[in-house]
């Protein structure tokens, strides 16, 4: 049985995907939480009932908690002094070369670590390189600061974080019983299962469990290319190949696999193997060649360089507002290179080269579907317009079948146009 929640809890880099939703679970447990960041602007939107960001949900249980007192947000890394546990939800990225790199995750850790104090307990939240949990438990046994230092990764998806950090089964690891016992109680008040392994079985599994969607992808995305050179119909292809047949009905549709995680934590795998994980680096090229494959389609159907082309769907996927590492800018600046004018829409983004919907359908002879939001599935695309959806989301039914079928012959020809 999990102990009151009478601790005082501190998340640093608490107000971005990973943490604010975490903060709001652990508030609405009873728990009083400080939300710390360096984000201003972030905490502003907090403080003021809003979330700064789309998250399902969340809205309604941040206007709900504020008036209890147990959510709080500061700037004021002394907030680190007054809790029982800290959470860190920094993680580590990798640069332009697709090498992990950890300055700014120990920039943070040497930031705040004057304010920890003997018997605090931190949790390191965020995908982390392999082996890094150890270094900062050396850290502090090294400057003789007694506080438990403990990995229990978040595997939850963008947009559906309250909902899934109460369902998924949680992770925990740790240097010693004491650490272990305060996160077994802590996620046993959010969570009814708990999953117990060594710190770097618990850094691996998080790093499976993105590099293994980020292969799945990748499969789908290759399947999707051997038909597309073939000229044939990849979504028929894939339900005669998974309809009713349990043993591959799990391989999903082709799209732009991309956002903050899946590369980045598969290249972090390959790092850790010396650069030996030849799947993760072969879904990589699959997956970051997703766009030029698609432009070089376009350009076996229609020469681009006398073409408006619109581009739909700018975030990293669907109803969803973050644009991390999403692939449609690399679509964007590779259609920039070969139209003759590219005209962008986004539900979720604004700007000066951002139109409307109806704009942009209307002025482009070419659309391309970056990101299948809601509001772009069944549009219905006016005659005479050449579609590149890889998502198969849109309503080509209108579309001159003549045409279409002159398109896919040419596709299926192996043509180039001039």
């Amino acid at each position: 049985m999990a102990t009151e929640p009478n601790k005082r809890i501190c998340i640093v880099g608490g107000a971005g995907h990973v943490g604010l939703p975490l903060a709001l679970v652990l508030a609405d447990e009873g728990f009083t939480v400080d939300v710390l960041d360096t984000n201003a602007e972030a905490l502003r939107t907090i403080k003021a009932g809003r979330m700064p960001f789309i998250e399902n949900g969340a809205e309604d249980l941040l206007k709900r908690l504020l008036p209890t007192g147990r959510l709080t947000a500061t700037t004021d890394a002394s907030a680190v002094d007054a809790a029982d546990i800290v959470i860190c939800v920094i993680g580590t990225p990798v640069d332009e070369y697709l090498t992990p790199q950890a300055h700014a995750f120990y920039r943070v850790i040497g930031e705040i670590s004057p304010h920890f104090h003997d018997g605090q307990t931190l949790i390191l939240r965020s995908t982390v390189y392999p082996g890094l949990s150890q270094r900062v438990h050396d850290l502090f046994e090294d400057r003789g600061i007694n506080v438990h230092v403990t990995f229990c990764p978040e595997r939850i998806a963008q947009g559906h974080s309250l909902r899934e950090l109460r369902i998924i089964p949680q992770i925990i690891s740790g240097f010693d019983d004491e650490g272990l016992r305060v996160v077994r109680e802590l996620f046993s008040r959010v969570t009814s299962e708990i999953i117990e392994v060594k710190p770097q079985e618990a850094e691996l599994a998080k790093l499976f469990c993105n590099s293994y969607r980020y292969i799945q992808f990748a499969v789908a995305n290759q399947f999707y290319l051997l038909s597309r050179e073939a000229g044939l119909d990849f979504e028929r292809v894939h339900h005669a190949a998974t309809y009713k047949n349990g043993r591959v009905d799990s391989l999903p549709r082709p799209g732009l696999a991309a956002g903050p995680c899946l590369l980045k934590d598969t290249m972090q795998l390959a790092a850790f193997s010396n650069n030996n994980f030849m799947l993760g680096h072969a879904a990589m090229l699959i997956n970051e060649g997703q766009p030029q494959f698609l432009v070089n389609m376009l350009k076996r159907r229609v020469n681009l360089r006398d073409k408006s082309v619109g581009l739909l769907g700018m975030t990293f996927k669907a109803d969803c507002d973050d644009t991390r590492d999403s692939l449609s800018f690399k679509l964007k600046h590779l259609l920039m290179l070969e139209a003759k004018e590219l005209l962008l829409h986004d539900p979720f983004l604004e700007g000066p080269e951002y139109y409307p919907l109806d704009t942009v359908v209307e002025r482009a002879d070419v659309l391309v579907i970056g990101v299948p939001h809601s509001e772009y599935r069944g549009l219905r695309i006016p005659r005479g317009k050449i579609v590149e959806d890889v998502w198969g989301c849109v309503d080509v039914s209108e579309l001159d079948d003549e045409a279409l079928n002159a398109q896919l012959a040419t596709l299926a020809a192996g043509a180039v146009a001039p």
